[in-house]
C-alpha cells in the first residue's frame, strides 16, 4: 500500500469552506513528521466549492492538496467520504494518514482502516517517529509512534503498526501546537475525480441543524476551572464570578461534570478539551492524571485546594491551601481593588 518514502497525509475536515482547527494543527504536526522522514506532506480535502481553501492548507505546511470538489460532498456522509478518501490513499500510497478525533474523524477513520486492512490508533495525544525492534529481533525503521493514554489514563501507551500501511491515527483536538501560516509557501493543487456509486448515496440529508458552542476553552487566555471540591452546581457560581472578573472561560474536571455541577462542554482533560491558556486557576481539583493531561502545559497554573497533598500542587506554579469558598471572594476583591 505504501513504500518507505511515501508521503504523510492529513484528512482535512471542513465546514462551509472553513478548515477545522484540529486539521490545521495536524498539518503543522504532519509537516514536522514529513520533514523528519524526508517526504512530502499531503492534504486530503473534500467538499463542495472548497477549492479556495487549498492555499490556506499550503500555508500551514501541505506540499500537495488533493481536492475532491463535488456537490454530493457538500456535507459529511460516511459512505461518499469513505470511498473518495480510500481512493486517494490507494493512488498516493502515504505511509502515514492522520485524522482529527472529532465526530467526523472517529466515524471515517475506522471505515478507511477496514477498507484498506490496516491498523488505527484512536485519540492520540502525541506522535513521533522512531525505530522498533520486534521480539524476533527484526528492526523496523522510522515507524510512527502513536502515543495515547490507556487503562483509564493511568499509563501512556506507545503503539506501532510495523506490518501494515498506511499507519493511521486519530488525534485529539488541541494536543498539537498550531503554528503560524507561511503565506509565501507554494504547493500543488491536485484535482480528484469523484466517481460515486448509487449505494454510496443511500443516506440523504433532509435538514441540517447546527448548535454553536457557547464555550471556547481552546482559545481562552484565562481559564478558571472547578472540580468535585466545589461541592455543588450552586457553588460553581463562584467559579463563574472569578472567570467573569478575569475575562476568562469556565472549565471543569470530569468529576464535576459527572456529578452534574456543570455541562460537559466545560470539561478539561483526557476526555475533554486540551488547553494551554496563559493562566489556569484550578479550584477544588485534586489533579488526577487524566485532568493534568489536558492542562499541564498552561503558562501559569494556580491551584486552590484544602488538601496540601493534592497532586495538582505538583504541577502548579502557585498553590493556595484553603477553602475555595473563602479564597475566591478574596481573589475577586483583591483584583477589583486594583
Amino acid at each position: 500500500m505504501a513504500s518507505a518514502d511515501g508521503p504523510v497525509a492529513v484528512f482535512v475536515e471542513q465546514d462551509g469552506g472553513k478548515a477545522a482547527e484540529v486539521s490545521l494543527e495536524l498539518l503543522c504536526k504532519g509537516r514536522e513528521l514529513a520533514d523528519r522522514l524526508g517526504v512530502k506532506l499531503h492534504a486530503i480535502l473534500l467538499g463542495s466549492g472548497i477549492s479556495g481553501l487549498a492555499d490556506e492548507l499550503i500555508a500551514y505546511g501541505a506540499d500537495d492538496v488533493h481536492v475532491a470538489d463535488h456537490p454530493e460532498l457538500r456535507y459529511y456522509r460516511t459512505r461518499p467520504y469513505a470511498r473518495v478518501v480510500a481512493e486517494v490513499i490507494r493512488r498516493t500510497s502515504p505511509q502515514i494518514v492522520l485524522y482529527g478525533a472529532t465526530h467526523v474523524g472517529r466515524d471515517l477513520a475506522p471505515r478507511i482502516a477496514s477498507e484498506l486492512r490496516t491498523g488505527l490508533t484512536a485519540d492520540c495525544t502525541d506522535l513521533r517517529v522512531g525505530d522498533h525492534t520486534a521480539p524476533d529481533g527484526t528492526v523496523f525503521k522510522d515507524l510512527l509512534y502513536q502515543i495515547r493514554p490507556a487503562f483509564g489514563g493511568n499509563i501512556i501507551a506507545t503503539i506501532v503498526c510495523p506490518g501494515h500501511r498506511p499507519q493511521m491515527a486519530t488525534v485529539r483536538e488541541g494536543v498539537m501546537r498550531l503554528g503560524e501560516p507561511d503565506r509565501a509557501r507554494r504547493g500543488r493543487v491536485v484535482p480528484v475525480d469523484v466517481a460515486l456509486k448509487q449505494e454510496d448515496l443511500l443516506v440523504e440529508i433532509l435538514r441540517r441543524e447546527r448548535k454553536e458552542k457557547t464555550v471556547n476553552l481552546k482559545g481562552a487566555r484565562v481559564i478558571v476551572a472547578g472540580g468535585a471540591g466545589v461541592g455543588s452546581a450552586e457553588n460553581f457560581r463562584l467559579i463563574f464570578q472569578l472567570a467573569e472578573v478575569l475575562g476568562g472561560e469556565v472549565g471543569a474536571s470530569r468529576s464535576a461534570v459527572d456529578r452534574g455541577f456543570i455541562s460537559k462542554e466545560h470539561q478539561v482533560g483526557q476526555t475533554g478539551t486540551t488547553v494551554r491558556p496563559k493562566l489556569y486557576i484550578a479550584c477544588g481539583i485534586s489533579g488526577a492524571v487524566q485532568h493534568r493531561a489536558g492542562m499541564q502545559e498552561s503558562a501559569k497554573i494556580v491551584a486552590i485546594n484544602t488538601d496540601p497533598d493534592a497532586p495538582i500542587f505538583s504541577i502548579a506554579h502557585y498553590g493556595i491551601v484553603g477553602d475555595l469558598n473563602e479564597v475566591i471572594p478574596m481573589l475577586i476583591r483583591a483584583y477589583k481593588s486594583k
